[in-house]
């Protein structure tokens, strides 16, 4: 293999081995702490832009596979590891992660001492960095200074839909289940490969969900808890949306600066008391600015699928998946607005809700893919909500 550096802002350089694509790119450098599940980090557009590192050892094993892609395109622009493995063994693998990358462009770096570079982002913050194969570690840490960091871009427009659309109405991809192999006696569907196909419950709600860089996963999750959705792009107008008379709207996660997304602030704004609304981390914080809030940057970021959540009202503990560099600024935010759960790492607000409106959101992602599915209730308690709305007519 090649060889490849990592050069950081604050001048801490890295050495490695390259895979995948080759050439060289900037981005802020970011850690997963995910076990699991690097091809749906790799497709999240919540990381687009951002250098991904994992932080478990050895990445790869079980390969690259159709039906795991979070959206159409690899967001992360670098990707860094410990160990890639040799050999992809699972069953359901498509083709190996270093020929992933490779067709889809993205450089990727193996044989870092990815636990010195996770402490060391803990320690430092957020860091800029350069990936090369080309440059050397001087022309890299110059690159990495003069890129740009996450703090006020706008990479929703990069990641959004163009267009409205319909997600799954033949309920397809919703039915589609990959965890299981050979028969299971809940699925109508078992195919060659062993993907179980479940039957879905019929459309109860129609609803609108915004796409700031949307999983594919949590419109599943959607279509799985009887929505019909309709999927529109980031910058369309409050008065668009109720000219479709959704019964509830959804607010999507996505990447970069909740502050720099005036137009969405805005459509939210006037949504409040219209339609009962659901935000999912970016859709979260975009709520808070629609209160009269604001956000702040976190030190590193939260990301990963072992990260404890407490619900303040039952005092439930839930292990879930997150993925955000920005966090709601308590001290911003109106009387009206109850704080209903708590990062148990930091203490930071992981979920609000609207005293008097019918509005709630949560910064983790209640859908997983990759991570734990302890608070796929949620989706459950949108469907409640909406309910509660129509008996309130």
């Amino acid at each position: 293999m090649a060889s490849a550096l990592l050069a950081l802002e604050d001048g801490k350089i890295f050495y490695g081995e390259a895979f995948g694509a080759s050439g060289t790119v900037t981005g802020e450098v970011c850690f997963n702490t995910s076990m699991s599940g690097y091809q749906e980090a790799l497709t999240d557009p919540s990381y687009h832009g951002q250098i991904l590192a994992m932080t478990y050892p050895l990445i790869g094993n079980y390969g690259i596979n159709a039906l795991d892609q979070e959206s159409d395109k690899l967001h992360a622009c670098g990707f860094v590891i410990g160990e890639l493995s040799p050999v992809a063994s699972s069953w359901r693998s498509g083709k190996e992660l270093e020929t992933y990358l490779a067709e889809n462009g993205i450089l990727g770096i193996q044989d870092v001492d990815t636990r010195a570079l996770t402490c060391h982002i803990r320690e430092k913050g957020s860091l800029k960095g350069c990936l090369t194969t080309e440059l050397d570690a001087a022309e890299a840490l110059e690159k990495a200074r003069q890129s740009e960091g996450m703090e006020g871009r706008d990479l929703v427009r990069e990641v959004t839909t163009k267009s409205v659309y319909a997600w799954d109405p033949d309920g397809v991809e919703s039915r589609r289940w990959t965890v299981v192999r050979g028969d299971d006696r809940e699925a109508i569907e078992v195919d060659a490969e062993g993907n179980a196909f479940f039957p879905l419950p019929p459309i109860k709600y129609r609803i609108v969900a915004y796409d700031f860089g949307m999983k594919r996963n949590i419109l599943r999750r959607l279509r799985q808890n009887g929505f019909q959705v309709t999927v529109v792009p980031a910058q369309t107008p409050a008065e668009e949306v109720l000219a479709l008379d959704p019964d509830g709207v959804f607010l999507s996660n996505g990447p970069g600066d909740p502050a720099t997304l005036d137009y969405a602030h805005a459509a939210c704004r006037k949504l409040i008391g219209k339609k009962p609304i659901f935000g999912i981390c970016l859709g979260h914080q975009i709520l808070s600015y629609a209160f009269g809030g604001k956000t702040y940057k976190l030190k590193f970021g939260h990301r990963g699928g072992n990260h404890p959540v407490k619900d303040l009202e039952t005092g439930r503990i839930s292990i879930t998946c997150q993925n955000h560099g920005f966090a709601v600024d308590p001290e911003s935010m109106p009387k009206e607005i109850e704080v209903t759960h708590i990062n148990l790492n930091d203490g930071t607000i992981a979920g609000m809700r609207h005293r008097t409106e019918k509005i709630f959101s949560v910064q983790f992602h209640p859908e997983a893919s990759p991570g734990p599915n302890e608070a796929a209730d949620l989706f459950g308690r949108f469907a409640k909500l909406i309910e509660s709305a129509k008996k309130d007519i």
